[in-house]
């Protein structure tokens, strides 16, 4: 089956609320298309295994090409009458939800799973759960998957200069918390009988807005993250001293630090609970990352670089569970992904499809 064939039945299959019939797409198509083995775990996600055919290694290096089969829920408009996803083609470039994020990406790492010879073992997985912070990812770690390098086919293109596939080598994480605060209420026209809720976030607020953001330095490259209130609720009449407010906090967060916003406990009647926490990802070895720049840049008239993606992937769990060393490369270009005219380059897949050949026909 032609890659674009192949991505166009993947992105048409719901799985927004259900990812099994795309991962049975998925699974059948490499039992079909390839010999290798197949495993299809409890969470639902995708793993096969082949090569390589000969080595002089008792125990060769693992390099997985890593993907995700769930989106995030379609727009109206990318919703067919009989329920299957609308895909388009035009213009050279594939619409849909989930072409950009992730399904073309898996679609051109499936080919390139089987059309390399490769010089370790190949993984192929595809993983249920990533945009609710990557559940099928972490169950594949917790069972055992640990790869010793992974390609993870997120959005690389178009980072150092439009139509170019970088290699992203560091990416920040997400840390979403609620901080609350209590008081005791009253009428508003005896305010000293009661605590001001509202007053105490206040000062938490003022606290967060003061936080230092942690930057660090990866291969060269330099991630700053970032600390912002986006939401705040609290108060229940416009004559009441409200005994309850809460805010919420986003974080980007670098390897190696994050924020203090634990300090916002320091002030009475004011406490933190984490709703999210994605783990940011370092690539901790110079020569994968350079060989697969050398992939990128074998594979396209474009001048790819070494690049740093602002969001969190399932690459962050597989560095900091699973001890794999990551970078991020794939066809989706910055603010296509979630959209309602999500949309990816065809040349881009295959270009991408070209890209995990080298990489896994490289010695690691």
């Amino acid at each position: 089956m032609h890659l674009t064939e192949l991505a166009r039945e993947l992105v048409a299959v719901p799985s927004h609320e259900d990812e099994t019939a795309a991962g049975d797409l998925i699974e059948e198509w490499l039992r079909d298309e390839t010999d290798a083995a197949v495993e299809r775990d409890e969470a639902g996600n995708v793993v096969a295994r082949r090569g390589p055919d000969e080595t002089d290694e008792a125990d060769p290096p693992t390099l997985a090409l890593v993907g995700h089969h769930d989106v995030v829920p379609p727009d109206d408009a990318q919703v067919a009458v009989d329920g299957g996803y609308v895909v388009e083609e035009r213009d050279g470039r594939l619409y849909g939800r989930g072409t950009a994020d992730m399904k073309g990406s898996v679609a051109a790492a499936m080919v390139a799973f089987q059309a390399a010879d490769p010089a370790c073992e190949l993984v192929f997985a595809s993983f249920v759960g990533e945009e609710t912070g990557g559940v099928g990812c972490r169950a594949a770690i917790e069972a055992g998957f640990a790869p010793d390098y992974a390609v993870v086919g997120e959005g690389s293109t178009g980072y150092s200069a439009p139509g170019v596939t970088d290699v992203a080598v560091v990416h920040r994480g997400r840390r979403a918390a609620t901080i609350e605060a209590r008081g005791s209420a009253s009428h508003a026209s005896e305010p000293e009988a009661g605590v001001n809720a509202i007053y105490r976030a206040v000062d938490a607020v003022d606290l967060v807005r003061e936080l230092p953001a942690h930057e660090t330095e990866v291969l060269g490259h330099r991630v700053e993250g970032s600390v912002v209130v986006t939401e705040i609720d609290g108060g229940t009449a416009w004559n009441v001293v409200p005994e309850r407010c809460a805010f919420t906090v986003d974080e980007r967060t670098v390897p190696g630090g994050r924020a203090s916003l634990e300090d916002v406990e320091s002030i009475e009647g004011v406490t933190l609970s984490v709703d999210q926490d994605l783990p940011p990802m370092a690539c901790d070895d110079p020569d994968f990352a350079e060989a697969v720049l050398a992939a990128a840049d074998a594979s396209q008239e474009g001048s790819p670089r070494q690049v740093t993606k602002p969001h969190a992937t399932d690459a962050g769990w597989l560095a900091s569970m699973a001890g794999t060393t990551c970078v991020v490369c794939g066809a989706a270009e910055p603010g296509e992904a979630h959209t309602a005219d999500e949309s990816v380059s065809l040349a881009v897949l295959e270009r991408c499809t070209a890209i995990y050949r080298r990489v896994a026909e490289t010695p690691l």
